[in-house]
């Protein structure tokens, strides 16, 4: 891994919780195919530790933002499904707003410094 890659993950990590609201959006998920959504959205560049979402998964319910049911075991075994709660949906566009906003300020702080070398 280079620093530059390092410095990307560093960024993604604080936005964990947003990533997995995004993708809860599109409908419920388990925990494995929320894990390969995430994965394949980037191409395989960028892939979250099992462990860390499982503590995603953990945060988001206690704060309210997902709620979590057992599925069928016709599907070849019982697997626990997640689903972004209204709560979760106002904290996803208050989430993407503020990244939004963030975005461009370093944007335009970015084209400064290049207009100056």
């Amino acid at each position: 891994m280079t620093q530059d890659d390092a410095f990307a993950a560093d960024l993604l990590r604080g936005h964990t919780d947003t990533i997995v609201l995004g993708v809860l959006r599109r409908g419920d998920a388990y925990g494995f195919e929320i894990y390969k959504a995430i994965r394949d959205a980037t191409g395989g560049q960028y892939e979250i530790k099992e462990a860390t979402l499982y503590a995603t998964y953990r945060r988001l319910e206690k704060d309210g933002l997902a709620e979590s049911y057992w599925g069928d075991e016709s599907q070849g075994g019982r697997r626990k499904y997640y689903r972004i709660t209204d709560a979760g949906r106002a904290v996803y566009r208050g989430n993407v707003a503020a990244w939004t906003a963030t975005r461009r300020i370093i944007d335009e702080l970015l084209d400064v410094k290049e207009s100056q070398q």
